[in-house]
């Protein structure tokens, strides 16, 4: 046996892991959970920061606000300036606002400007389906057929070429919107070199970071990336239903909204009611309404973890983490019919892996029966999510080890195979 296999070898690499202490700032208790890229763990940090919040409504009432630690007033701003280094941007092209779903709608009902000879949207069969009914509803509005107007790029065993993407920029595509990170496979996509074709051809172009914040480093504004929108509930670990995030460069700064409310108006003025909206000068115009202060406030704790680790030092052990996983599941499953459908390049991969396998619902649940929470995707996809503040190599280890009994006792046999309501 390879000392890789082992319990050992497993101990000894947390015990060189600099990011293992992290471990103790999350509520995990006697489970192992590598679900992180669907909801995050709470954390300590997260848990204070939203008692703040609550101590602060409890004192001021409404002058929270304009007083305490965290103005609720200019809570958004102050959020997307500490989001900002993990997307690579400048503090104000960030902004904490909204579901992923309506900044999707905000943004593209912004950028999506069709022509008579321009009009159509390039997106891809891959994506998250919401992010479709979105690119739908927007051409709808606009008056155009969904199935001519928008153009998705297939995929191959889940994975997409970028060079057919890039042979689809045609002269009648207004805008392109693609996930970063797929939330299948886990492929990476070159936005860089996506977004420099994407402008050689005059075309807008945005991106969705669900499955890629706070996974791996970006650099929107050095690449011009248009516009990219995000949850904040998964690697971010901002609690269930946590508000979402956008990013605009700023050469846009100074375009109307596509959906404008009176948050999307310049703070200086905003109090003073008039019906015609002064639109913010930075990502602030993409603001709608009031913003939903309770949700946001485990963000500000959570991404002090974020500031203090770096996301390289994230991504250097994120990969560590998949990369043993890889080597269990070759080494320890291989008679038991598993296919790693995630790229085993880790540059083109992102922070989870993808496992197929006729029974992997009934093997999910066989997992969670051992306190392992992976992830459960149709028709026949496990998804283990390691992430780099909670998760560590033991971790890994019992959980191959785990399915290695599981699969050799046939333990999976007793239960259903067909999934939950949600995985």
């Amino acid at each position: 046996m390879n000392n890789t296999n082992t319990v050992n070898f497993a101990i000894s690499k947390d015990k060189e892991d600099p990011l293992e202490c992290f471990k103790e700032e999350f509520y995990i208790g006697d489970k192992i959970y590598l679900d992180g890229n669907s909801l995050g763990l709470l954390s300590r940090r997260a848990e204070r920061s939203l008692m703040d919040v609550f101590n602060t409504w409890k004192e001021y009432g409404i002058d929270g606000w304009l007083k305490g630690d965290h103005p609720w007033f200019f809570m958004a701003q102050e959020l997307g300036e500490k989001l900002a280094p993990l997307v690579g941007a400048n503090g104000n092209e960030v902004l904490v606002t909204g579901s992923t779903t309506v900044n999707i709608h905000q943004l593209v009902s912004t950028f999506y400007k069709p022509t008579a000879t321009r009009y159509k949207i390039l997106a891809d069969d891959a994506t998250f389906p919401s992010d479709i009914y979105a690119l739908k509803s927007q051409l709808q509005l606009k008056g155009y057929d969904p199935t001519d107007s928008l153009i998705r790029i297939e995929s191959i065993h889940g994975m997409l070429v970028e060079d057919e993407i890039i042979e689809n920029m045609n002269d009648d595509v207004s805008l392109i919107f693609l996930p970063s990170v797929l939330y299948r496979s886990g492929q990476i996509l070159d936005m860089k070199r996506l977004t420099e074709e994407a402008h050689k051809r005059g075309i807008t172009i945005g991106f969705d970071l669900c499955h890629s914040i706070g996974a791996i480093p970006h650099y929107l504004n050095e690449w011009d990336v248009d516009f990219a929108v995000w949850c904040n509930y998964k690697h971010i670990n901002g609690g269930p239903g946590a508000v979402g995030g956008l990013y605009v460069n700023q050469k846009h700064f100074g375009q109307e909204p596509g959906l404008a409310g009176w948050f999307s108006s310049r703070k200086d003025v905003q109090f003073d009611m008039k019906h015609e909206l002064e639109v913010d000068v930075d990502a602030g115009a993409y603001e709608i309404g009031t913003p939903h202060v309770l949700s946001m406030a485990p963000l500000l704790g959570a991404l002090e973890i974020f500031n203090e680790v770096g996301i390289n030092q994230i991504r250097k052990k994120s990969l560590a983490l998949t990369n043993y996983l890889i080597e269990l599941i070759e080494s320890e499953l291989q008679t038991y019919h598993f296919r790693i459908a995630s790229p085993l390049d880790e540059s083109k991969r992102g922070a989870h892996i993808l496992l197929e396998h006729e029974h992997a619902a009934s093997i999910c649940k066989a997992l969670k029966s051992h306190r392992i929470i992976p992830d459960f995707r149709a028709p026949n996809f496990i998804r283990i999510g390691p992430v780099a503040l909670y998760n560590s190599f033991y971790d890994i280890w019992k959980t191959v080890d785990t399915l290695k009994n599981i699969m050799e006792e046939e333990q999976y046999k007793t239960f259903e195979n067909t999934r939950d309501i949600i995985g």
